[in-house]
């Protein structure tokens, strides 16, 4: 990307990126579950989502800062060789995988497998939490610097950056939803979660940027404890085929990522920010509602 003058080819290479690193939690959370005891799997699995949030947090505010500071070259530069350095430090430290065990069905029988998961209710309302959860989420952070860059706040983009610190909440919420769930319960700590992550979108409405940075805070809390407690959930709820099912959580969890990047562009232009976190607040609490009143349903059902 750094030599290339069209977008055309800017938008190819970033699809070509993101249809790579969308492997990659996929795989790495097959690993956890195939690996990781199972009575520390959802600690693991906690840990892991949190240090997403770590890097989404480092990689934000570092690129903000170079590229307002040097230049946006300069800053792809510096994350690509880092990028290289961590591959090659995870292929020569991870442990091999000593429980995986090879799969000899064909892919069309693979392709069965997620059309198997497709047709449990619990799972598919897993999958549109996981797509919901995104919308608020990467609407906010997407359209936030532009918020912030009108009145009343009017900030550069190097001071919009340090906000991204926000994303230390997400890093404690993953690892303590581990803990409260199994305090209270799964459903209990994720229903907290998503109005913790509704509030602190609300709080974003306020003119004050201190209140403004509180609610950011709530966010990441919110969704990082709302989305590794649902990743764990997919995989007690799908009884085969796990990998398959968290993949297909994944998928949603990109939909998600989709929508609340570009699909979401036109609420934000006709309604501006107050338009568009009224939307996707009643969005989120509205789901939230029918996920739960669904897993009563299944719950009677079964």
């Amino acid at each position: 990307m750094l030599f290339v003058e069209k977008y055309w080819i800017i938008s190819l290479l970033r699809f070509i990126q993101g249809f790579a690193l969308a492997g990659v939690p996929a795989a790495s959370l097959a690993y956890i579950g195939e690996e990781i005891d199972s009575k520390a799997r959802n600690l693991a699995t906690s840990i892991y989502i949190s240090t997403n949030a770590l890097g989404g947090m480092i990689g934000r505010f570092l690129a903000g800062f170079l590229s307002e500071t040097y230049s946006w070259q300069l800053t792809i530069s510096i994350i690509m060789f880092f990028g290289m350095a961590v591959f090659i430090f995870v292929l020569m430290t991870l442990p091999k995988s000593n429980h995986f065990v090879p799969n000899s069905a064909s892919f069309w029988d693979d392709l069965k497998g997620f059309g198997f998961h497709l047709k449990n209710p619990a799972l598919l309302v897993l999958f549109g939490l996981g797509i919901v959860l995104q919308i608020t989420f990467t609407g906010t952070w997407t359209y936030l610097p532009f918020h912030l860059g009108n009145p009343p706040y009017s900030m550069p983009l190097d001071s919009v950056s340090f906000l991204y610190f926000a994303y230390a909440f997400g890093i404690i919420g993953a690892p303590v939803s581990s803990w409260f769930s199994n305090k209270f319960t799964l459903e209990k700590v994720r229903t907290a979660a998503i109005v913790v992550l509704t509030l602190g979108v609300l709080c974003t409405l306020h003119s004050s940027i201190l209140i403004v940075l509180s609610g950011l805070c709530m966010v990441c809390f919110g969704f990082f404890t709302a989305h590794s407690l649902t990743a764990a959930n997919v995989g007690k709820v799908a009884a085969y085929l796990k990998g398959s099912a968290s993949s297909l959580y994944l998928v949603a969890y990109y939909i998600g990522v989709a929508s609340g990047s570009t699909l979401v562009a036109p609420i934000y232009n006709h309604f501006g920010w107050n338009g568009f976190i009224y939307i996707t607040a009643a969005l989120t609490i509205t789901y939230l509602i029918f996920l739960n009143l669904s897993f009563k349903h299944l719950q009677r059902k079964n």
